[in-house]
């Protein structure tokens, strides 16, 4: 099967949002749906891949703040894993990016095996690192405040610092690290 990389266009919102869920489905983002695709303030560089099919096969979101970018999404179809889509649309974005004046591209992810090493083989390394706590409906609510009339969150997410991760643990089920990745263009 061949691919092409090329621009998003509004008509590939459907299949974007396909992709990105169904990539988002197998990882520890696998919550984090969307019903509308990001819209970004800030200028952008919004790729996709498309298979010979017409199918939106990958697709990278890079947002890009004076002279630092940030990889707001990147996803690939599980049907098309393992193929080199990723890479190619990074690489797609570096010489625009260079070209624009980025002297930096970032990149934030969790736990996940796979795409830890996929930066650190693409010459990200780590710069950063905090936790994301999630609160189910099932654990306990003492500690939280919310506005009169509200209940107690049922659930709930929330970022802390990663010297509280053996604390928080004890606490809540669902903690990941969360690692800030950094490539020097």
């Amino acid at each position: 099967m061949t691919f092409t990389v090329r621009p998003y266009a509004p008509a590939d919102e459907p299949g974007w949002l396909r992709c990105r869920a169904l990539a988002f489905l197998g990882t520890q983002y696998y919550d984090d749906v969307k019903p509308r695709r990001t819209t970004f303030d800030l200028p952008a560089i919004t790729l996709v891949v498309v298979s010979d099919g017409g199918e939106i096969a990958g697709l990278l979101d890079v947002e890009i703040d004076g002279d630092a970018a940030t990889i707001d999404t990147i996803a690939v179809h599980p049907d098309h894993a393992r193929q080199g889509i990723a890479t190619a649309l990074l690489d797609a974005v570096l010489a625009p990016l260079r070209a624009s004046g980025t002297a930096t591209l970032d990149a934030w992810t969790r736990e996940d095996r796979a795409a830890n090493a996929w930066y650190r083989r693409c010459g990200f390394t780590e710069n950063f690192r905090y936790l994301h706590v999630y609160k189910d409906g099932d654990e306990p609510a003492e500690g939280f405040t919310t506005p009169r009339g509200l209940s107690a969150p049922v659930n709930a997410f929330m970022h802390a610092d990663i010297a509280l991760e053996a604390e928080l643990r004890k606490r809540f089920a669902r903690i990941y690290v969360c690692r800030q990745y950094l490539r020097r263009l």
